[in-house]
């Protein structure tokens, strides 16, 4: 008894910090109708920010709890609120998730940034050392603080909101602000005191949690995320019920961990299970629960899906196998092993299509399908064979549709939560699970940690050289694409890019939606498979972390700010990623700046590394450009390209000149390949703008400039 007794203190110490989270992620909804993806990573930035003050310049405790919680913590809400938040009230959902979930990342990026992970940060709890004893358990003074505090909030929360003029002023906002602005109030003013609010309950939850784990800006970012199910039991409006559910999740989370050995079965195999138990609990909830159908949504920016023409995507597919068949002449082995990765890559983003940017629903979990790729590879592939490539697309499509199955009701912020939760299972358990027999066979799926994948073989050509798979990667890309495009063509495609538009007028129309859904969603999950087994097949050698759940976010949201409906923005989304083109760019900066000036250096060098401070710097600006930069930048001016033969004629002899200085060694292989991007990127700029009229008798710099923007179409 004594034990349960300790088990239900622990438990319940940790749904009070899973309540105070998830209070503040209701909050900010229920006021503003944004789900915030980075609640998780503001509760960890504040978490560092306490350690700083309190541990690193040893402020005392109450000093720097009020400058953390009373000054950094609403500032940075109000910062958030005026320069991300505020320019999505009237977005389109997919625009809001995928802007906070960037808005995450570029967070973790900074914490890793500011914060090395190599350093070790002891964080001590409040009162370390003190208890008081109930029943015979000793109960740790930090712990009945965090139960305290979190009965302040949900009194005190629930006061404010519903017996005060300023909180029901607050959840009017979010459904009509002007006529919340004409009676009075100031809708900006509003959503910009919730935001403040909510991240001050984020920067508490992760100055109360931190203490109980490593100071770490993943972990930290990721078990605040599991409050995520607490606030979807109370179905994101409900703080009664968010409590209630923050109870459900931290009691069940203790007893789980506690009881292990007493549950049936060898407790090796579950113990990823139990650190999952908040994604299961998550994962079905939402599937018990109801997503009605959206009907048309009035918003300040609209997503276009441009529909390709086949000569347009043949010549792209053909200038892609024949480009990557003149580097692979001029490349060395090593380069060529780093390139082959971007393929793979590619593929599994141009799996994000389909299911992303026909239909409108949000999948976060796509390098979970390219996991189980890799693991039909390894386990079907011996000796190279071709069938499991078969395999390696089937399979994801199968546990597509079992994932798509029971979450085909779900539509937004709940799909996307329901894909994030299988991802985070798939790292947690799955991936992770020890050696098994099943149907009389042993199974180990990444063979106790790690996957040697072997290179395919056709009819006795081998794939193991990479100047052979570099090109055979191109192949398939381009293949894929091809595929992307006969389904965008298709009635099927057209019946997608509807529904996206509208499901409830597509099943008033008597539209199968739920088969819709179904088919895209397996369609995406064996695309992901096969280009996750390319993937495996360049790196050769494979881990778990290859495919967790954070890749999958950095993957989406490069693939996102690329231009979702685009080939070449999935070709971009491979070589950002795979090659790293922002390690290369700025590292080529800093090699170029003096060693005297070494704080630039530094600067350059470590921005370099970090790709997620980019990606979420990039992600943030989507909101602006719904379509993405392909889209919205570059597709138009090479489509202006392509109809003027002159201008591609120039374009064609500058590549080729490029080429052959460096056949002939005149010039070496980053030069090259940086003439090679400036042609491709700047070319279409200079020679695909129309020529600018200019009217007789008509001067005056007005004039000019009205005329150039009349001309490009702004």
């Amino acid at each position: 008894m004594q034990q349960f007794f300790s088990y239900t203190v622990s438990g319940l110490s940790t749904a009070a910090i899973y309540a105070i989270a998830a209070a503040g992620l209701v909050l900010t909804y229920t006021t503003t109708g944004v789900f915030n993806f980075a609640h998780g990573a503001t509760s960890m930035l504040a978490a560092f920010s306490y350690w700083t003050m309190r541990f690193g310049w040893n402020w005392p405790a109450p000093v720097a709890i009020v400058v953390c919680l009373a000054v950094l913590a609403p500032l940075f809400g109000v910062i958030l609120e005026r320069g991300v938040m505020r320019h999505l009230y009237e977005a389109s959902e997919t625009t809001r998730v995928v802007t906070t979930i960037s808005t995450m990342l570029g967070l973790v990026g900074l914490a890793v940034w500011v914060w090395p992970p190599a350093r070790s940060r002891p964080f001590r709890r409040f009162f370390d050392g003190d208890v008081v004893t109930v029943a015979g358990v000793r109960i740790p003074i930090h712990v009945v603080i965090t139960l305290a505090v979190a009965a302040v909030v949900a009194v005190g929360l629930w006061a404010v909101l519903s017996h005060t003029r300023f909180g029901v002023a607050m959840r009017a906002v979010v459904d009509d602000r002007a006529l919340v602005a004409l009676n009075g109030a100031r809708p900006h003013a509003l959503s910009m005191s919730a935001w403040a609010m909510g991240t001050v309950l984020a920067a508490l939850s992760g100055v109360l949690i931190a203490p109980t784990l490593k100071l770490s800006a993943l972990p930290l970012t990721l078990l605040v995320v599991n409050a995520f199910a607490a606030a979807v039991i109370g179905r994101l409006r409900s703080l009664p019920m968010t409590f209630v559910g923050a109870l459900v999740l931290g009691l069940a989370t203790e007893y789980f961990r506690g009881y292990q050995d007493h549950l049936p079965g060898d407790s090796k195999y579950l113990t990823g299970l139990i650190a999952s138990v908040p994604v299961v609990i998550l994962f079905v909830v939402l599937v018990l629960g109801r997503s009605p159908l959206r009907g048309h949504t009035i918003t300040r920016f609209r997503e276009t899906v441009q529909r390709p023409t086949w000569s347009g995507t043949l010549g792209f597919s053909v200038i892609v196998v024949g480009t990557a068949a003149l580097l692979a002449d001029i490349f060395p082995k090593g380069d060529l092993f780093t390139l082959g990765r971007v393929w793979g890559l590619a593929i599994i983003a141009l799996s994000i299509v389909p299911v992303v940017g026909y239909t409108g629903q949000i999948a976060l979990c796509q390098l979970s399908f390219a996991g189980v790729g890799m693991v039909m590879v390894q386990h079907l592939g011996r000796g190279g064979n071709p069938l499991a490539l078969i395999a390696a697309a089937a399979v994801p499509a199968l546990i597509g549709l079992l994932v798509a199955l029971p979450s085909f009701r779900l539509s937004g912020i709940y799909f996307a939560l329901s894909t994030a939760a299988f991802a985070v299972l798939m790292d947690r358990w799955i991936f992770l699970m020890p050696e098994f027999r099943f149907l009389g066979v042993n199974w180990d799926i990444f063979n106790g940690g790690g996957l040697n994948l072997r290179r395919t073989r056709f009819f006795g050509w081998s794939m193991d050289g990479n100047h052979a798979f570099f090109v055979y990667g191109a192949v398939m890309f381009g293949v894929v694409a091809l595929i992307i495009v006969l389904i965008r063509r298709s009635n099927y495609g057209h019946r997608l890019i509807a529904l996206k538009d509208s499901p409830a007028a597509c099943a008033t129309l008597g539209m199968n939606t739920k088969a819709a859904k179904l088919g895209v969603f397996a369609l995406s999950a064996g695309m992901a498979g096969f280009g996750g087994a390319l993937y495996g097949q360049a790196l050769q050698a494979v881990t778990p972390e290859s495919v967790q759940f954070l890749n999958s976010l950095t993957l989406i949201m490069v693939m996102v700010v690329a231009g979702l409906s685009s080939p070449g923005a999935a070709l971009f989304t491979g070589a950002f990623l795979g090659f790293g083109l922002n390690d290369v760019v700025f590292g080529k900066i800093a090699d170029l700046i003096p060693d005297r000036v070494g704080w630039a250096v530094s600067f350059f060098d470590s921005l370099g590394s970090n790709t997620l401070i980019l990606v979420g710097l990039a992600g943030v600006a989507l909101v602006r450009h719904p379509d993405g930069v392909v889209a919205t930048y570059m597709r138009p001016l090479w489509d202006r390209v392509v109809s003027r033969q002159r201008a591609l004629v120039i374009i064609g002899v500058g590549l080729a000149i490029a080429y052959l200085l460096r056949v002939f060694d005149l010039i070496s292989n980053w030069p090259y390949a940086i003439v090679t991007l400036f042609i491709l990127a700047v070319g279409p700029r200079v020679l695909g703008e129309p020529p600018i009229p200019r009217a007789p008798g008509v001067g005056g710099e007005r004039e000019e400039v009205l005329i150039r923007a009349d001309a490009r179409g702004r």
